[in-house]
């Protein structure tokens, strides 16, 4: 008995887990993708709104994704603008948001190397506590986290596509203990740069990737119950 419930609660771990570390590697490689930074700049004409050359949007991507995964505690963009250099691209009003997004980016690293160790774990547990085969037990177990990933994509998906503005409103709200995200688009670079249309693309790739993994993991069983009867 208590074996059995040992190994329901293995179970549950793993398939809760799955998720996260799906969507926070995801959303980590989006994060640090040049060509979302490229498509994004040329599909929202940024150059024209900004007044900045594309190859310097380009720098000031390349310094925005180096200050994520470096020890810097500010960030300061340094670029050219009409041949005279600027120092420093953001105000401080800027900088001091972007130090909250560091952490809230760092956070993502965390979580995302944290579910992993916790689906290994599970996966080693699963090794002794389960009886018969063994490894179609964690073939069903992650076919169990896809299933679950992929219904919370598509739900997740779906409210984007129908509301993605007061979505994008309340993860602001949950995320930081400040206003400082409130810029004027008219004056601040940083939402001039990175409209919200830019984070609408970066979550349906995130989310496109995320059901590609989750329907791998969802099917798998039933393949290698076809062709191997695992």
């Amino acid at each position: 008995m208590l074996l059995k419930l040992v190994n329901f609660v293995r179970v549950v771990v793993i398939v809760s887990a799955i998720p996260v570390f799906l969507v926070t590697t995801n959303t980590r490689l989006v994060i640090n993708a040049p060509s979302l930074y490229q498509t994004g700049f040329e599909k929202y004409q940024i150059e024209r709104v900004t007044g900045i050359e594309y190859d310097q949007l380009i720098s000031a991507s390349e310094q925005i994704r180096d200050y994520f995964n470096n020890d810097d505690i500010d960030l300061i963009i340094k670029v050219s603008k009409h041949g005279e250099v600027v120092n420093s691209l953001f105000n401080e009003r800027e900088i001091a948001h972007m130090r909250d997004v560091k952490s809230l980016v760092n956070g993502v690293y965390v979580v995302q190397w944290i579910s992993l160790f916790i689906i290994l774990l599970a996966i080693a547990a699963g090794y002794f506590i389960t009886k018969g085969n063994k490894f179609g037990t964690l073939i069903r177990d992650l076919g169990r986290g896809g299933k679950l990933t992929l219904a919370l994509t598509l739900l997740v998906g779906l409210l984007s596509l129908v509301g993605f503005e007061r979505l994008f409103l309340y993860f602001h709200l949950f995320s930081f203990s400040n206003d400082l995200w409130i810029l004027d688009p008219t004056r601040d670079y940083l939402l001039m740069m990175f409209p919200e249309s830019f984070f609408f693309d970066a979550t349906i790739y995130i989310a496109i990737a995320t059901i590609i993994e989750s329907s791998i993991l969802t099917i798998m069983p039933r393949i290698l119950r076809i062709f191997w009867n695992v």
